[in-house]
């Protein structure tokens, strides 16, 4: 899931919690990969023009509400997603009248974005351990703690993994971060930036620790747009890609 517009897909919402990410590095030095990794960037950004979006841009003002729109993302689209989320809340606009909803209750309402029976689950406990840990439902008080501290409280939450926390982190609360996409990945291993079997996982802490922070956020929705619209899962547009000269084109067999 991004904030970016448009359909990507994000990894299912299955039961088995994802690994907590490791703490975001920013020691990214002078090194050969480094430079590599900026000139890329450089080259999307040039492309795509995402670097230039001012801090909070995409935010949906609310931390909480952020992290409840991208948990209904989990295994589908970000059409799906929204119809979902505006169902919730076009119903019940204040969180605290949905902790008092049944999971069924909550299943039926997002039933758009799949998996409501799991999705609902989750939803309920988050709220009711955010009441329990802030006093109210809001997530606003982590923008007075360190971003580790931040990741390391959202990783606990129910069904909140590493891409999750990144979201939340890098587009509500403006704290450095890289969330892997299937797009972003995909980028990554072609660029020959990590093996081809590199887990979304183990690619976020890759660019956490290589990325600048304050390139974090226009670095990943450059490398979505990219994906959607030259780098493609089928039929990669090679041709014409302004990264060309950089690439390793790693799992391409033609264009």
């Amino acid at each position: 899931m991004s904030r970016a517009k448009g359909k990507t897909k994000s990894q299912p919402a299955g039961t088995t919690r994802e690994p907590a990410p490791r703490p975001l590095q920013t020691n990214t030095g002078s090194t050969d990969e480094a430079k590599r990794i900026l000139a890329v960037l450089d080259e999307l950004d040039t492309a795509y023009g995402n670097d230039g979006m001012p801090p909070g841009a995409l935010s949906t003002g609310e931390p909480l509400d952020g992290l409840i729109l991208t948990l209904l993302s989990q295994n589908t689209n970000d059409r799906n997603r929204d119809m979902a989320y505006d169902a919730l809340r076009g119903r019940y606009p204040a969180w605290e009248d949905v902790a008092a909803l049944t999971p069924a209750e909550i299943a039926a309402l997002i039933r758009p974005a799949g998996l409501g029976d799991t999705k609902s689950v989750r939803m309920k406990a988050i709220l009711e351990q955010i009441r329990s840990d802030f006093g109210g439902y809001s997530l606003s008080p982590l923008k007075d703690l360190a971003p580790d501290d931040v990741r390391r409280y959202l990783s606990n939450l129910p069904g909140i993994g590493p891409k999750t926390v990144a979201c939340v982190m890098v587009f509500d609360l403006d704290m450095p971060a890289f969330p892997v996409d299937t797009h972003v990945a995909r980028v990554s291993r072609r660029l020959g930036w990590v093996a081809e079997r590199t887990s979304p996982e183990r690619i976020q802490e890759f660019l956490e620790s290589s990325v600048p922070p304050e390139r974090c956020a226009g670095g990943h929705l450059n490398m979505i747009e990219h994906g959607r619209s030259v780098c493609g899962a089928r039929r990669p547009k090679c041709g014409s890609c302004v990264v060309e000269g950089m690439c390793e084109r790693v799992g391409v067999s033609g264009d």
